[in-house]
C-alpha cells in the first residue's frame, strides 16, 4: 500500500491538540486495512520524522436518519502516532 493511501488526513480536534502539546502525539484518519507498521512507515516518509509508537482505534459508524429510513455512516480507523522527542510535524 502506498504511503499516500495509508494516511487519509490529520485530525484536528481539542483532544488531538492537547496530545500534540503534552505528549508529542499526532492523530490521523487512516485506511481501514492499514496496520501499525504501514502507518509508521507512511508517517516517517511523508513528514520526515522518527516515530516512537503507533496506537490504532477502529471507530464504528453512527446511525443517521435519512428522510424515511435510518442509515449508518462508514466505519473508520484512527491512529495516534507518538513521535521522538526531537521530531515535530507542522500541520498549519
Amino acid at each position: 500500500m502506498d504511503s499516500t493511501n495509508v494516511i487519509i488526513k490529520p485530525l484536528v480536534t481539542e483532544k488531538a491538540t492537547r496530545l500534540q502539546e503534552q505528549g508529542n502525539s499526532y492523530v490521523f484518519k487512516v485506511a481501514n486495512d492499514a496496520n501499525k507498521y504501514q502507518i509508521k512507515q507512511a508517517v516517517e516518509s511523508l513528514y520526515s520524522v522518527k516515530v516512537t509508537s503507533v496506537r490504532t482505534i477502529n471507530r464504528a459508524g453512527k446511525p443517521r436518519r435519512s428522510k424515511t429510513r435510518v442509515v449508518t455512516t462508514s466505519d473508520w480507523k484512527r491512529a495516534i502516532v507518538t513521535l521522538h522527542e526531537d521530531s515535530r510535524i507542522e500541520l498549519f
